[in-house]
Order: structure tokens, then sequence, then C-alpha cells
């Protein structure tokens, strides 16, 4: 026999009112699948072949210079954060990361994983994931020469740029990414090709960069094209706390506020050259043959010219070579009392097994981007320097910084620096007053 089910019409209704909504269900789902389907076909893309040797290293260590990878190596600590829910204190030179996330924090010890203290070794697993992940977003361009990466150079929009294929090392071995950087070699974007992302091709932007207080470029957000998917990594920053106290002993050991206090200093260069500087005022009298320049370097204009101690009519060409031999010979003379003018960074580096000072100038003076590495003595006075002038392509040229005085005002500045050739360089009867 047959068994009859009858449904009032309240149940009729939602039955109905059931399938509708199960068949929009299922629409949906046809719907992005197909989506997904077409996204997948129109936007993936093969994994390039890019050509490795000595042109594609050639690549890469100009990136290396655009973004200052010498600072980051000497960068003290980073902090940032990653979609603000994991949180990073990275003490770079102890290779210690504080990770915390909702209520735990972990600290990971990098040379040492045994080492890492947490609650358990899941959760120190845990956190080492998160610090591949997250860290590869803050400084994955600094990271291009790391052991087990394979570098290539490809043709991109009829630019060169640089393919890395990481073959071991961090959490996800295989990936590989391709940088495309600006007409100064600072990357702007990327394309991925990563186990995590099955699309290949998908572009990340990394170009909301800022310069942090240790001298790198650190980007603070992405955006992906993927749906145009935003990261953000927080407060970015990376600072050197230990070379900002070198600097400020070095300082004190020169009697830099005595310099700050002085008035007048008067010095020459190479006997050629004559000087008398009113700091306080900020104009240098400047001598040589037969031409004098009363300069004001922050206002050339109001410059005065005298050719055979006569007053002339204003010279520009002059007025700028009187400018340029300022900013040169005056460098030989206070450069470490600058230590902490704008657009200078500082760093540690080790020299012989002893602390040294590495400054690098991105603005001012004559030649933005040379820098310097101070060599001092046991009382913290600089006895030398090593030379990077990129435009005189010198690479560590030594040159000392001897017989110091201290000057009427009580100062610390230098009368002499020898060369690696032995060419002595005099800075004449040196004098600081008020």
């Amino acid at each position: 026999c047959g068994i009859t089910i009858r449904f009032t019409k309240n149940q009729r209704t939602k039955i109905d009112n059931m399938k509708k909504t199960l068949k929009i269900i299922g629409t949906i789902i046809i719907l992005l699948i197909l989506s997904i389907g077409v996204y997948y076909v129109t936007t993936n893309e093969p994994l390039p072949e890019g050509v490795q040797g000595k042109e594609a290293d050639k690549l890469a260590e100009k990136m290396m210079t655009a973004i200052n990878k010498r600072a980051f190596d000497n960068t003290e600590i980073l902090t940032w954060s990653f979609r603000q829910k994991h949180h990073y204190i990275w003490k770079k030179q102890e290779g210690l990361v504080t990770v915390s996330w909702d209520d735990i924090s972990i600290t990971l010890n990098l040379n040492d994983h045994s080492k890492s203290i947490g609650n358990s070794p899941e959760l120190i697993k845990t956190a080492l994931d998160f610090f591949n992940n997250d860290s590869f977003w803050l400084v994955a361009p600094y990271k291009v020469f790391d052991d087990g990466v394979e570098r290539s150079i490809v043709n991109y929009n009829n630019n060169d740029a640089l393919l890395i294929k990481y073959t071991s090392g961090g959490s996800t071995p295989g990936d590989s990414y391709l940088w495309i950087l600006d007409s100064t070699y600072v990357p702007t974007s990327f394309k991925m090709w990563t186990q995590i992302i099955p699309i290949g091709g998908v572009s990340g932007t990394w170009n909301d960069l800022i310069t942090a207080d240790s001298g790198i470029k650190l980007p603070t957000t992405h955006t992906l094209s993927l749906f145009g998917m935003k990261i953000d990594m927080g407060e970015v920053k990376a600072y050197n706390p230990n070379a900002d106290k070198l600097a400020h002993t070095i300082l004190k050991a020169i009697k830099h506020e005595a310099y700050k206090n002085t008035r007048f200093i008067d010095w020459s260069f190479r006997d050629k050259r004559f000087y008398k500087w009113d700091k306080e005022q900020h104009i240098v009298e400047v001598r040589w043959n037969d031409a004098k320049v009363l300069l004001h370097p922050n206002e050339l204009d109001k410059s005065v010219v005298y050719l055979n101690d006569k007053e002339v009519s204003y010279n520009e060409n002059l007025v700028k070579r009187a400018f340029r031999f300022f900013n040169n010979d005056s460098f030989w003379l206070v450069a470490p009392h600058k230590l902490f003018e704008p657009g200078i960074y500082r760093s540690i580096e080790m020299i012989d097994g002893k602390k040294a000072l590495h400054v690098k100038y991105t603005s001012g003076g004559s030649t933005p981007g040379d820098s310097y590495t101070w060599i001092i003595d046991i009382n913290y006075v600089p006895t030398s320097y090593k030379m990077y002038v990129p435009s005189m392509k010198m690479e560590g040229v030594p040159a000392t910084w001897e017989d110091w005085i201290e000057t009427a005002s009580g100062t610390l500045l230098p009368t002499n620096h020898t060369f690696l050739s032995g060419n002595t360089l005099s800075m004449g009867a040196v004098k600081g007053y008020n």
C-alpha cells in the first residue's frame, strides 16, 4: 500500500523557497567556478625563462646599491607588523626575533632554533613560519644573494628585470619572483610564481617605500593584482641605537659642544686655498691665487668677489668655484663634527676586530652618495677613515686624521692627513676661537 504525505500550504511554501535558495546557491557556485576559470585562463602566466650569469649578477648588484644593502647588513633593529596580526622586533645583529600574535609571544633564535624561547615546539615552528613569510614582504630584495638563490636576467617590457628563484631555505623553497626595477634600479613591483598561489604571474607593488633611520629602503604596504588585495606592514622602522651611541661618544671625545660654540675657524688647504669662516654668520672668506670671495654658502648671490684685493662685479663662476672649494676643504677639517647632520646614516662596522663607525651622506655637499668608515683610537678620537666615493671610483681608500689640536675655543681639529701613497695634506695653521 502507498503512503501519501500531505504538506500544509506553509510547508509547501518553505520547500519551494528552499529549492529556490539551493538553485541560487548552485548558480552562484557555478558562476564563481566559471569566474575563477576565466580569471585563471586570462591572467595565468608561465614562468619566464631568464639567463643566468654575470649580467644577472651585475643587475642584482645594481639593485643592492640602490637600496643600500651595506646599510641593511649593518642594521641593528627592525620592527613591523603583518596585516596588524603578527608583530615583530628583529634584533638583526644578534639573530633574535620577538614574534607576537594574539596573546602569544615567541623569541626566535635564528642562529640556533633550538635556543628559541616559547611555550611549545609547535608554537616556535608557527612563529618561524610567520617570520619566514612576513619578513619576506619587508626585506625580500636584500636577499637575492642568499645561499640557495638563483638569479637570471629577463627582458620585461623592453627593460631588464631580475628573476629570482629560491631553491632552498624559508618555508616554501621553489618559489620564483620577477623584480621590476625603475631607472635607478630600485624595485617598484614584482611578479610571483609560488606554491601557495596557483595562478602564475600575480603581481605586487613594492613602491610605497620609506628610507628608515638606518638608511635602508623598506615598504610599508603592498597591493596585489589578485582581487586588489592589500598587505599592510604596519609602522615600519629600522634603526641603529648602538651606532648612534658610538657617534655620540666620538663627538664627546673631539669636544663637539665646544665646536658648536666656536665662532671663527681659520685654516688652509695644501697652502693653496685659505679660509676664515664665521660659523655664527655662516660667511666664509675664501682666497686662492689672486681671487678672494666673501662667500655666503646659503645665499650665493649675496657673495662678494675680489680680484687683487679690489672688489669687482659679481662673478658667478668664481662664486661657484669658491663654494666647491669650501665644501671639499671644510670636510677635511670638520667632518667628524657632522655625524648627525640631516641626510647622514650611521652604522657600526667591524675593522680588524674593532668597532668602526660607517657614515653615508645621502644629501648635502658636492657629492651625495659618498660614505666613510671612521677608525677610532682607544679614546674614541678618529685616527683615519676609509673613503667610498663612487664618482672618483674610491672603494675603501684610506687616509689618516692626525695631529689633532685643541683650539683656543676648546674643540679638537686635525692639522694633517696622510694618504696610502705617503703624500700629506696639510690644513695649515688651524685656529678656532671666539
